[in-house]
């Protein structure tokens, strides 16, 4: 069994792009009930109420929707600097950076399929102003019960052209542990759910169907309980939010899941329940094409978009929502009525 690195410790942030910024913002505010903890020219940095870095989101206005950057936290400088120097061999590095707001510098990079990464060590401890301040000296925010009430950024999904060759670069370079991942009947690999920490996953490669590169499948943010997808379901559907995938469970993962389209047109999902991994010798779970071919782990069945959709979309134009708001799906001729 190859030694495990253990360099880099979890996702401490996404950067999130979105064509129209305003109405974005209004989204992850008022129906995450996340926090705007900084603005900063044009981009907003949010965060959920149990993140004990400042943020978890910098959404930022773009041309285009899609994944700005992923960042992760190192363990200490030293190690820090250990994957710096793995991954400059690689010849993926860009370089240094100056760091942005609430951490120091960063060194850019991107894997095999173009997804642009940053790692870095020094990091500011979210201080609440006095209105958030909680009680228990534990916890990092007072919760504001505000729409979902989003407490963490949990996991990126992103698609890639080659989950293989970008799952390797995870591992070898990154010292992520690949836990479960999808084979189909010729060989392919056409899921990879890795983590950093214990959690079932925290990076996750799914194939990218349209032969394209460097895009987003999602961003997930965890709530506690299932209750509290349930509710932000019913939120949603009042806010003429398109709900792609209503709340159900995972086989992989076995995460509970809600997917909806934030108005930039980005998949973002509500998850929780994920189970955890604490065997140091774990064996990656594989699921056949066939196991897969059953749906999700209650036998419902997966919305078409799911598979097909990413961000930018393959057009080159920033559509939007590839469906309606779930309250306004027309109705089907000639329905009967019960």
């Amino acid at each position: 069994m190859t030694e495990p690195i253990l360099d880099l410790a979890h996702i401490a942030h996404a950067e999130l792009l979105t064509p129209f910024p305003e109405d974005s913002l209004r989204f992850f505010v008022e129906l995450f009930g996340m926090e705007i903890e900084h603005r900063e020219g044009q981009s907003v940095f949010l965060r959920g109420w149990g993140e004990y870095q400042p943020y978890g989101l910098k959404l930022t206005e773009s041309e285009l929707p899609g994944l700005g950057h992923m960042a992760i936290r190192a363990w200490s400088p030293e190690s820090l600097q250990r994957r710096v120097d793995a991954i400059g061999r690689t010849g993926y590095g860009i370089g240094w950076n100056e760091g942005d707001h609430g951490h120091g510098p960063a060194f850019e990079f991107t894997d095999p399929d173009g997804h642009r990464l940053e790692i870095f060590f020094e990091q500011d401890r979210y201080v609440p102003p006095e209105h958030l301040r909680p009680r228990l000296k534990n916890v990092p925010q007072r919760h504001v019960d505000r729409g979902a009430a989003v407490k963490r950024i949990d996991h990126v999904n992103v698609l890639a052209s080659d989950v293989a060759a970008n799952r390797r670069f995870a591992v070898e370079q990154l010292g992520y542990r690949l836990y479960e991942q999808i084979i189909n009947d010729d060989g392919s690999e056409q899921g990879a759910w890795m983590s950093l920490s214990i959690a079932a996953h925290e990076l996750i490669y799914t194939a990218d169907h349209a032969g394209a590169a460097g895009r987003l499948h999602h961003l997930a943010w965890f709530v506690d309980t299932r209750e509290e997808i349930l509710r932000a379901a019913d939120l949603f559907v009042d806010a003429d939010v398109p709900i792609e995938a209503a709340p159900s469970k995972h086989a992989v993962a076995q995460g509970m899941f809600l997917y909806v389209y934030e108005p930039g047109g980005n998949r973002v999902e509500v998850t929780t329940g994920t189970h955890f991994i604490f065997d140091p010798a774990y064996e990656p779970v594989r699921w056949t094409q066939a196991e897969r071919a059953r749906g999700q782990a209650w036998g419902v069945k997966t919305i078409e978009t799911f598979h097909t959709y990413g961000t930018p979309d393959v057009s080159g134009r920033p559509p939007g929502p590839p469906i309606p708001p779930t309250s306004q799906i027309p109705a089907i001729p000639d329905a009967t009525v019960v």
